[in-house]
């Protein structure tokens, strides 16, 4: 995420949208939370974490999370990397002035 609270909520609530009940199952991370932003690098970033994400099946954490947001309320994977079977990432990304993109990265067969 973005690590604002507004942004945060949206992205939450597009999660949700887009997955709907299955968005609980979900493991969600930021890498923001170990770098910072990163403006104009942080796609590029974030795909080398999804791309490692999927060759090692081990879930970044999102750090530093330690009273989150009731609106926010889905499994952010705080604070320790979780070993789980990965298959597909999506990472999003939002730049300013409405510059916004999702990548979806999947295992080969």
């Amino acid at each position: 995420g973005t690590s604002t609270p507004l942004g945060d909520k949206a992205e939450t609530l597009a999660i949700k949208k887009v997955f709907g009940e299955h968005a609980r199952q979900l493991s969600v991370s930021s890498i923001k939370s170990h770098l910072g932003h990163s403006l104009g690098a942080s796609g590029g970033i974030e795909l080398v974490a999804c791309a490692l994400t999927l060759e090692r099946n081990v879930i970044p954490p999102t750090i530093n999370l330690e009273t989150p947001d009731p609106a926010c309320d889905l499994d952010y994977t705080p604070n320790e990397p979780r070993e789980r079977r990965v298959d597909v990432v999506m990472s999003n990304s939002f730049g300013f002035g409405g510059h916004n993109a999702s990548l979806v990265l999947g295992r080969l067969a």
